[in-house]
């Protein structure tokens, strides 16, 4: 009984958190919560560790073992245990990649449109239509400020605040262009490396 009250005050705690914008893998039906649904049903966790780095493989592993124990209570508590697993699982996640854990998300909640296509892409084999959206929005973000850039530049000479006016719009395009040439070669050398994200 004591395990249950611990869970539930876990729970109330995580629930009480301010949500902010969800990460694909905060969602209820994200991959992560998937994975954790599999692995308790089996009572497995092996199917969840690949979500977490080895050093938080202990902490998922006796969390994990603890929903295991309070699932046995009946279905109330097996509820409960599961949601504390989840929100666990999904922040120890994502702690992992740096990013802030907000609660979970419900199932069908907005995903981001890159996040959608990604899954996609994995479930056909085939990233072509990924490549298509990320490329188009690529280019439409690097036209868009080349062509501000280039008829800001025609009036820059006219005054100090037409000129200002050009190198914001020069600043935002090199760093936009920038950020997209980092992230293109950073990403390829990563996935080059076999890392996961």
């Amino acid at each position: 009984m004591r395990s249950t009250v611990v869970l539930a005050v876990a729970v109330l705690a995580c629930a009480a958190a301010p949500r902010f914008a969800a990460a694909h893998c905060d969602t209820l039906d994200g991959p992560v919560v998937k994975d954790a649904r599999a692995a308790l049903e089996a009572k497995d966790v092996t199917p969840v560790l690949k979500w977490v780095g080895p050093a938080d493989e202990a902490e998922i592993r006796e969390a994990f073992r603890q929903a295991l124990v309070v699932r046995a209570q009946g279905a109330e508590a097996a509820a409960l245990a599961d949601r504390y697993f989840f929100e666990t699982l999904v922040r120890v996640h994502r702690a992992g990649e740096g990013a802030p854990y907000v609660g979970l998300q419900p199932a069908g909640a907005p995903v981001e449109p890159g996040f959608a296509a990604t899954d996609a892409a994995l479930d056909s084999g085939s990233a072509d239509a990924l490549v298509k959206l990320v490329g188009a929005d690529v280019e439409k973000g690097l036209r868009a400020r080349h062509a501000r850039a280039v008829e800001l530049r025609k009036h820059a000479g006219e005054s100090v605040a037409k000129g200002r006016e050009y190198v914001a719009a020069y600043v935002d395009l090199m760093h936009y262009a920038e950020g997209v040439v980092k992230a293109a070669g950073r990403d390829a050398a990563h996935a080059a490396a076999g890392h996961a994200h």
